[in-house]
């Protein structure tokens, strides 16, 4: 009798952890996918102090023509005022939690003018997570053009 009301306690044990876990993870998922949408709203609006808050200083940024970029590099490059992108709109994203890294996953349309005319090309983007210091901050990303 001891033996099963023992083994009963760990099952029970095991379901609530595990209950936890979701609700972490979902947590996680949330507080991630709300730092997307910042970045995307700050990227467009050129501010460069909520981009650095949510870029880790580390940042290792693929461009979609394969260059790399730092977080300073790319912060000099959204303040630039030569820069041609109107909007930048994300069509899909998702996030998986693996601990205390997340990958979101995602398309974003950018419209732009090019060459005097304005065309919209398409994106799949990585970007990875890191929760670090009690908070979520992005440590590599990277985007490869669509056809």
């Amino acid at each position: 009798m001891k033996f099963a009301a023992c083994i009963l306690l760990m099952i029970i044990a095991c379901l609530l952890l595990l209950a936890a876990q979701d609700d972490s993870e979902a947590q996680a998922r949330s507080q991630v996918l709300a730092l997307e949408k910042l970045w995307n709203q700050a990227y467009k609006a050129g501010d460069t102090k909520a981009l650095s808050s949510i870029l880790d200083n580390g940042l290792v940024l693929v461009e979609d023509d394969g260059a790399l970029k730092t977080k300073a590099q790319f912060l000099s490059s959204v303040q630039a005022p030569t820069s041609n992108e109107e909007q930048v709109a994300p069509e899909s994203l998702t996030v998986r939690v693996f601990g205390k890294t997340a990958i979101a996953i995602g398309v974003i349309a950018v419209k732009a003018k090019e060459n005097g005319r304005v065309v919209t090309r398409r994106e799949r983007f990585i970007d990875t997570w890191l929760y670090k210091n009690g908070t979520w901050v992005c440590i590599a990303t990277d985007a490869t053009p669509m056809k």
